[in-house]
């Protein structure tokens, strides 16, 4: 399931994305241990540790490992920080999170794309992760508040209602924009009520999409 050749693919990959500019060492050996080829299907596992995003189910994608990296190392991620993930996909962007010690919640829209992964990482060993099947726009408010918030889809400006579901001190990192460019964007909500917004350059998502499907 998990070869010798894998691991020395993953091993590669790493030091790609140390190249590339990542630099967090906890992201680094996070990625290290997530066995990204079990994510694709077949037809892609030959190409699992390259650096590119890649099609899967409901017209969704499994996230480039450089903007897994990315997004991942802007949260800033503190051990057993409790994060919502706003698209669950493949899972692997999940599984990473669980890797760094976070307590992972993520939610999926489309019914079919969440059932297929909930299943699969819960068989390859990542059953603490809790999984949902809902509408990323309106979060989780059941198990708000949120230390953490990552969004894997391109959001409109309006993610207020998200921002409302974190902790005080709390982070939320999302890309907004429409078309093919979106910004990538890290919210922090401050001691005194206030908003602090950082950008972190130009990425491309697939739309993040109101309701269920």
């Amino acid at each position: 399931m998990d070869s010798y050749r894998h691991k020395g693919l993953r091993n590669q990959l790493v030091e790609e994305l140390r190249l590339k500019g990542i630099s967090n060492l906890e992201v680094l050996e996070a990625i290290r241990r997530v066995p990204r080829h079990l994510f694709l299907d077949n037809a892609f596992g030959e190409w699992a540790y390259k650096d590119n995003a890649f099609p899967i189910d409901c017209e969704q994608t499994i996230s480039q490992p450089y903007t897994v990296a990315m997004q991942t190392s802007l949260l800033n991620i503190e051990p057993k920080n409790k994060i919502m993930e706003v698209g669950l996909g493949s899972g692997y962007q999940a599984c990473v999170l669980h890797e760094m010690g976070a307590k992972v919640y993520s939610i999926e829209r489309h019914k079919h794309l969440h059932d297929k992964t909930a299943k699969r990482i819960h068989e390859i060993g990542y059953g603490l992760i809790r999984t949902f099947f809902g509408d990323g726009f309106e979060g989780l408010p059941r198990f708000a508040p949120f230390d953490r918030i990552l969004v894997t889809a391109a959001a409109p400006e309006n993610v207020m209602k998200l921002v409302d579901q974190l902790v005080v001190g709390g982070i939320m990192v999302v890309p907004i924009g429409k078309n093919n460019d979106q910004i990538m964007y890290r919210i922090s909500k401050l001691e005194d009520g206030k908003i602090k917004k950082e950008t972190f350059g130009h990425y491309k998502f697939v739309p993040m999409l109101p309701g269920t499907a």
